[in-house]
């Protein structure tokens, strides 16, 4: 019992520190991550206070670009993958950051593709109690699918890889459903009706309203990140379109511990123009419309809140 307390003041710790940038690079060049993942590797049948804060620890340290690849090439993938099947609320939602950080990165992508992520982040996204836990395993999965899938197709006999490229469509076709029905599980569709018509404050107020999720505000993105949704705003799937729009406003919404810095980084790549024109595109969906537009009102707000 001493050693399991020690072990979970240990992580929790950790996970603490890991909010500092520097606290983070401290960690890593300790040793911290090879000890976090082998914890998490051991922890699966262990308290959830331990199994919680030893995937926290990951989420909070995998901020870094440096420390997420690492955490990757330390296999810290595979047991993420584990505690994300939990059906504890605190722990399954603390492995979905994680895995959301994670597979911002091509090798982690492929490793949560080949590990079994994408079924346990499929679950999650459509079954979790968690609102958080749902968005994040919603955005892991767009990470994974905004790319190239054949990129993941495996090497071997043409016959082999054609199967396993199919069975990947499959799994992406899945992935996609689920985060559309998550997106649209916010939806009202009168509120939307009426956005569409108007843009005046209370039609997208009670929008921005009805998909807000508090927590959201707590997170905090990386300019790398947030070029990356404005980018999927041009993708070619509906719905990965309308996922990116759903983070940017959970983002940008005013009162968000991090709105300043997100508007910031949105307005330094200028992406207005994008949103302009995802709001005006006569085939995106309504949602993707609608949310473009609130997060065009989030910038106007915080520009002209700068200016005062």
């Amino acid at each position: 019992m001493f050693l399991l307390t020690n072990r979970q003041e240990a992580a929790g710790a950790l996970w603490n520190l890991s909010f500092d940038d520097k606290n983070r690079e401290a960690i890593a060049a300790a040793g911290g991550i090879t000890a976090l993942v082998s914890l998490a590797q051991s922890c699966s049948n262990s308290s959830q206070s331990l199994q919680e804060r030893a995937a926290g620890a990951l989420w909070g340290l995998s901020v870094s670009e440096a420390n997420s690849i690492a955490i990757g090439q330390e296999g810290g993938v595979a047991p993420l993958i584990v505690l994300a099947c939990s059906d504890i609320a605190d722990v399954h939602e603390t492995a979905a950051g994680a895995l959301w950080n994670l597979a911002f990165y091509p090798t982690n992508a492929l490793r949560i593709v080949e590990g079994g992520g994408v079924p346990a982040l499929i679950h999650l996204c459509s079954s979790s109690v968690s609102k958080m836990a749902r968005l994040m395993a919603a955005l892991a999965l767009a990470y994974v699918f905004d790319q190239r899938t054949e990129e993941f197709a495996p090497g071997g006999p043409s016959s082999e890889g054609t199967s396993k490229t199919m069975n990947l469509d499959e799994i992406k076709r899945v992935a996609l459903k689920k985060i559309e029905a998550f997106v649209l599980s916010f939806s009202v569709p009168q509120n939307f009706a009426a956005a569409m018509v108007s843009s005046a404050p209370k039609a997208l107020g009670q929008v921005a309203e009805a998909v807000r999720i508090p927590e959201a505000g707590h997170l905090r993105c990386s300019a790398a990140e947030i070029g990356r949704f404005v980018a999927m705003l041009r993708n070619p799937s509906s719905i990965l379109k309308a996922c990116s729009a759903f983070a940017l406003l959970q983002f940008t919404i005013p009162g968000g511990r991090h709105t300043l810095h997100h508007t910031s980084l949105l307005q330094n790549a200028g992406a207005s123009r994008v949103l302009r024109a995802a709001a005006a595109a006569t085939t995106a969906p309504i949602e993707a419309k609608v949310f473009a537009k609130i997060i065009l009102r989030n910038l106007e707000h915080h520009h002209l809140e700068a200016l005062n």
